[in-house]
């Protein structure tokens, strides 16, 4: 789920894309960017559309597509220098381009599959192959990943059979949750009135199945249990699906058959950078939306450098980022009070790279599950040839916050502490290493989702992708399946594009 702060008016649009972006064969072949043409640039004073779309990540972009494909003319306008939103891929200085946001997809992502099928933009597995690594109390223990637990780390049997019956049990109450309006659950304002570490001790009473699911929670949400609402949570898992195929916790945390199966082949901002082109100069780059009035019939939206006039807006940012923009006329209680609601999470992600991928050869997968340190979970985040290694790490909720002021020097040093916990001397020396943090970026500061607090869903739900006037409402929050993944995007965007269509 980077750009460095905001940007004043200029004279030329930046490229979408950079070679390193693309990878050394795609830039050789002449992958497209946006360059400076006529009406593109931001120092154009007024553009005229059908639909203006304030955000170029896969919400904005996807809707941009349907909507120019049915024959209407659109502006996209982007606060960042670069297209992807909370997808963006890290240079590296060996050409790689590990992901510094949205990364994994998996089964029931239906329609990010289709986009980047549709782009050409091809997957492969998540490195899954060899023992995952328990870190707990003190002591490491490698487990498989396809035993008779599947992935679960190997705890205590009472804390398994524990951990088994509150699995089962968030199963079985997602699936009395309307993926469309959670708040119309039957037991919606009973479940909405507590919070995730509320039930979990209620019900995770063995501390090694509570440890479990603290890991997961953080691992999903990037925040810690205490601080959503339990209603949230059994949408959040209600959501992780498709229409025929009922969401599961399982789904949310497995790697194999899961929702971290799989990555993109040059890595996931890929899809976006690649969309973008296909819109040419209607997207424009380092212009933040900072009005949007009625005026007349129709808007006009003022970003840096650029004024749009539109018949209809799509605004398609975090609900967090949204309410920064000045409304004119302001909006609906109901809507501004909700996004006063729906903070992001906390979330970093910290990558070291070496020259080989070294743990493998230790028969490890490089996934990793701990009760200490800053780095809770990993990933082998190296590419699909193994030219040289990386280890991904999530930092998350509490320890992301802890992190927010320090300098990346310190940031490395804990990092590369827990690494050469888990993996050894050879973890302390990488040749690179890349980090980012969400909280501190600008035009995000968070992520990977807005969450939501007890109260939130049940009083302030029904507004979340309400149309106000003209005004109509994209970005993974608001979508009904996948809501915090790229899956949720790209449909939000299909969403809001229809029923724009519907009222041009």
């Amino acid at each position: 789920m980077a750009h460095e702060g905001q940007h004043p008016q200029h004279t030329r649009l930046p490229r979408v894309s950079r070679r390193s972006l693309l990878g050394g064969a795609a830039a050789a072949a002449g992958a497209a960017t946006l360059t400076a043409t006529g009406s593109g640039t931001a120092s154009a004073a007024t553009r005229q559309a059908d639909v203006a779309i304030v955000g170029a990540g896969l919400a904005g972009l996807t809707a941009a597509r349907d909507l120019v494909a049915a024959g209407k003319s659109v502006v996209v306008l982007e606060a960042r220098d670069r297209v992807g939103g909370r997808v963006v891929g890290l240079d590296l200085a060996n050409g790689g381009v590990p992901e510094g946001g949205g990364e994994f997809i998996g089964p029931t992502q239906d329609r990010i599959r289709a986009l980047a099928d549709s782009l050409g933009v091809g997957t492969f597995p998540t490195y899954n192959t060899g023992d995952n690594l328990l870190y707990k109390d003190g002591k490491k223990t490698p487990y498989a990943t396809d035993g008779i637990l599947g992935a679960v780390p190997p705890i205590d049997a009472a804390g398994l059979a524990n951990a088994a019956i509150v699995q089962a049990t968030l199963d079985d109450l997602a699936k009395q949750i309307p993926v469309d309006a959670p708040w119309t659950a039957e037991k919606a304002d009973e479940w909405d009135r507590q919070t995730f570490e509320t039930w979990l001790r209620a019900n995770a009473v063995v501390p090694s199945a509570k440890f479990l699911f603290d890991v997961a929670c953080t691992s999903i949400f990037s925040a810690e249990p205490r601080e959503l609402s339990f209603l949230f949570v059994l949408f959040y898992i209600a959501a992780a699906g498709n229409s025929s195929n009922p969401g599961t916790l399982e789904r949310l945390t497995e790697t194999a058959n899961g929702a971290q199966e799989l990555r993109f082949v040059g890595g996931s901002q890929l899809v976006p950078v690649k969309l973008a082109a296909t819109l040419g100069d209607r997207v424009v780059l380092s212009a933040p939306v900072r009005t949007i009035a009625r005026s007349g019939g129709g808007y006009v939206v003022t970003a840096d450098g650029v004024t749009v006039t539109a018949k209809k807006v799509v605004v398609a940012v975090p609900p967090p980022i949204a309410a920064r923009i000045t409304y004119d006329p302001v909006l609906p209680a109901s809507r501004d009070q909700l996004t006063q609601r729906l903070p992001m999470a906390s979330v970093g992600k910290a990558i070291a790279i070496y020259d080989t991928p070294f743990w493998r050869a230790d028969g490890l997968n490089g996934q990793v599950v701990s009760d200490t340190g800053v780095i809770s979970s990993t990933f082998d985040n190296s590419p699909p040839d193994a030219s040289y290694g990386a280890l991904m790490g999530f930092i998350e909720a509490d320890e992301a916050r802890k992190l927010d002021a320090v300098s990346e020097a310190e940031v490395r040093a804990a990092v590369l502490k827990d690494y050469t916990t888990y993996f050894g001397a050879k973890a302390a020396s990488p040749t690179s290493f890349v980090l980012q943090r969400w909280n501190n970026e600008a035009h995000t500061r968070g992520g990977p989702v807005s969450i939501a607090a007890p109260g939130v869903l049940t009083q302030y739900g029904p507004a979340l992708r309400a149309p106000v006037g003209g005004i109509h409402w994209a970005g993974t929050e608001t979508s009904t399946y996948w809501m915090g993944f790229m899956d949720g995007a790209v449909r939000s965007g299909e969403r809001v594009a229809k029923e724009v269509l519907a009222v041009l």
